[in-house]
């Protein structure tokens, strides 16, 4: 049994306004993002350097951020501190995971064990119960490493893990021990980054594994690669990517991986707010594969539950830029009262589900100077509805109030202009509806003007 101290960095934000990558020049990557207690966490390992000619990674990391823009190193797990008992450079992934009151943080040595140690906070300090694996060397036909735990309806936790071929097993309550024998996890016609024409059979997939769950529906991902089924244990049945060609701005395209954009970006998907998150490796800034950065990008389902194409950018997410073309309603970082709606191409908008709702885009930089603010509606009541523009949050400060008069058809969306002035270069902006009919407003977008 081991002991260790957490690593402390005084708190503070080390980068303002990141954007994508959101941690840059650390090496940071393989990220798992999790809410506890209203706050997001960050496990992570860590590439050790720029100068990287393999995979060297000495330690995990715990980061955090209350706007997933600014994030704190909060502490640092080492191997030396776990049953590994050494100085190793092979500290492969993590997650991470809640219950009872303590917190669980799953590690992998390289790519043949999984370990685990447990804290009282969200960051630790962690002790290591076990003293020796929790999934050894040897356990299924795949490899015991690249954790990924998923918390079901049932109330219980199920870990997930290997290479090619995926197993999931449940684990008991004290969260350190499986309550059953690893099952294989069974894809229909899967695909991967060395298998993207389905003809590899001895590499058909890749390894890191992820389960979520969104709509009744499980999806279990690896990388850019992902299957659905009705079941939590399979079979499942492949679906898509979650890039196309037409995903990256430019500079983000390149460099990329031998086998092209889709191979290594391993990631955890994430629900904040009412909005849904993907976190996953991309090395177009670092332009090394072996030493990999975070990314974070808005996830949005189609109403068949497929995953639309994710845009992978320097803006990121939780922050925005005035001098965009636009800004899309459904990239929020808060909402009440609106639900996404697929309109066609891969677009999405809002439509209202109560009579009164809000949404939160904070972190807007670049306002100074604009003096209107232009919307795309649809509004297809028989009433005006009612917008106050406020600042950071329902109760802030109004900068401006105004009324939606109705459109049309709930397709009809026209566009309309306000005032709005007195801006600081960064502000966080409110929108509160009122007076809407349910399921009778849409909200496609909006955009600042000079």
């Amino acid at each position: 049994m081991f002991r260790f101290v957490v690593l402390l960095l005084l708190m503070i934000p080390l980068w303002a306004n990141a954007g994508n990558p959101i941690i840059p020049n650390k090496g940071v990557n393989d990220p798992h993002i999790h809410i506890f207690e209203g706050r997001a966490y960050l496990y992570a390992t860590h590439d050790r350097s720029i100068e990287n000619t393999r995979f060297a990674m000495d330690e995990w990391g715990v980061w955090s951020s209350d706007d997933l823009v600014n994030w704190t190193l909060e502490s640092i797990l080492k191997p030396e501190d776990t049953y590994i008992g050494r100085p190793y450079d092979q500290c492969w992934a993590t997650d991470a995971a809640y219950r009872d009151g303590k917190y669980y943080f799953y590690f992998s040595e390289q790519n043949r064990q999984t370990g685990v140690v447990v804290g009282e906070t969200p960051v630790g300090p962690w002790e290591d119960v076990l003293g020796e694996p929790l999934l050894p060397a040897g356990l299924t036909s795949t490899h015991s490493y690249d954790p990924a735990v998923f918390l079901n309806d049932d109330g219980e936790h199920y870990i997930i893990f290997g290479v090619w071929d995926f197993y999931i097993a449940r684990l008991n309550h004290d969260m350190v021990s499986l309550a059953e024998t690893p099952r294989r996890i069974t894809i229909h016609n899967p695909r991967g980054p060395y298998n993207q024409d389905g003809t590899n059979k001895e590499e058909p997939t890749d390894d890191k594994p992820f389960v979520h769950k969104y709509n009744g529906k499980y999806y279990l991902s690896w990388g850019a690669f992902y299957a659905m089924s009705d079941n939590l244990y399979g079979p499942y049945d492949y679906v898509g990517t979650l890039l196309n060609e037409e995903s990256f701005a430019p500079g983000y395209a390149e460099p990329t991986w031998p086998n092209g954009f889709l191979q290594g970006r391993h990631g955890s998907f994430f629900e904040w707010h009412n909005q849904w998150y993907y976190a996953y490796c991309d090395i177009s800034q670092t332009g090394n594969r072996r030493f990999r950065d975070t990314f974070i990008s808005y996830v949005h389902f189609k109403e068949n539950g497929e995953i639309a194409p994710l845009r992978v950018d320097g803006i990121g997410v939780g922050e925005y830029d005035a001098n965009q073309p636009l800004i899309e309603a459904e990239d929020y970082f808060k909402a009440e009262g609106f639900d996404k709606m697929e309109l066609t191409g891969n677009n999405f908008a809002l439509k209202n589900s109560t009579e009164n709702a809000m949404l939160v885009f904070p972190n807007i930089h670049n306002l100074s100077g604009k003096k209107s603010i232009e919307f795309k509606f649809a509004n297809a009541g028989t009433e005006n509805v009612s917008l106050q523009i406020r600042v950071d949050n329902a109760n802030g400060e109004i900068l401006a109030d105004v009324t939606i008069p109705p459109t049309g058809t709930i397709n009809d969306y026209k566009s309309f202009m306000y005032q709005i002035s007195d801006l600081d270069h960064t502000m966080n902006i409110c929108f509160v509806f009122d007076n809407m009919m349910p399921e009778m407003f849409r909200f496609d977008r909006f955009l600042f003007q000079e």
